[in-house]
């Protein structure tokens, strides 16, 4: 089955170097066959080996329209989606702009907001909106910076590799459950993650996706995706997701919660994200 992996900010195609294998031979590493993918992994157009990009109108919706051309090129009449941070909101969006042609998007984030309407919240709902509130309030710097002045932040980045590393790490640090980021993840695969942003000069045109995605106001999280979506959740999650409004916006099919990981799953717990992703599609081939 046709599978399209999108990254997302601060990450790269680095991330998904402990989950390539077990995804498209499982045979290899105990699994059945029958769950093989054929998988695509760009980089978003801006990131690593697809930037810098040059001219505006980069965000999130153009993404997953390019997305599904150039899976349309490749000549998949019917694949599947799966993304974390950017990536599940571009593989998302992509199921909004291509639906006769995903036949599931897998997230391992999903973003949702607690409605005027919401009523009386239970007590994990109101942690879960706590924790997002405090993301939004203290651990959402970057983000401002990103989608407001990106070229000005691009040249300390690009003329400073400490900058760039200390920029990054910073949210490894923050987002993976463990202590220290190179506890959570592979020290080199994250210094990997780093030089590709680095040696690709592409510090700016990856913020850029924050600023260009927030003029257009190209995405909602409210947009209602009729494709079948399944919702893998782990416990350091930036603002974990209540399902019952995650419910109202998609076709949830599928949702899982797991003891351990953060942010970065296929970098922490690459095992936990292949087996859902393989359940996940199981049903949809």
């Amino acid at each position: 089955m046709p599978l399209i992996i999108t990254h997302g900010w601060p990450g790269s195609v680095v991330e998904f170097w402990d989950i390539i294998g077990p995804l498209t031979d499982p045979a290899a590493y105990g699994g059945s066959p029958s769950d093989a993918f054929d998988l695509v992994i760009p980089s978003i157009p801006g990131y690593g080996f697809s930037g810098p990009t040059h001219d505006r109108g980069w965000d999130a919706r153009r993404v997953a329209r390019a997305w599904a051309v150039l899976m349309s090129r490749l000549g998949y009449q019917r694949y599947g989606a799966q993304g974390g941070d950017w990536g599940s909101i571009i593989s998302r969006e992509l199921g909004l702009v291509d639906p006769e042609h995903v036949a599931g998007v897998h997230l391992n984030m999903l973003i949702t907001r607690v409605p005027d309407d919401a009523g009386e919240l239970t007590e994990e709902e109101s942690r879960r909106r706590e924790a997002a509130r405090r993301f939004h309030t203290t651990g959402s710097g970057y983000n401002v910076i990103q989608a407001t002045r990106p070229q000005t932040l691009a040249y300390g980045l690009t003329d400073s590799p400490a900058g760039q590393l200390a920029w990054i790490t910073e949210k490894f640090g923050e987002w993976t459950d463990d202590e220290l980021p190179d506890e959570a993840v592979d020290r080199d695969q994250l210094l990997t993650n780093v030089t590709l942003y680095w040696l690709t000069g592409t510090a700016g045109s990856s913020a850029r996706l924050y600023y260009e995605t927030a003029r257009a106001r190209a995405w909602s999280p409210t947009d209602r995706s009729t494709v079948p979506t399944g919702v893998a959740v782990f416990p350091r999650e930036i603002a974990p997701p209540i399902r019952r409004f995650a419910e109202r916006s998609g076709n949830i099919v599928h949702w899982i919660e797991f003891g351990r990981g953060g942010h970065f799953a296929a970098m922490e717990v690459p095992d936990l994200l292949t087996g859902d992703v393989r359940e996940f599609f199981r049903a949809l081939r």
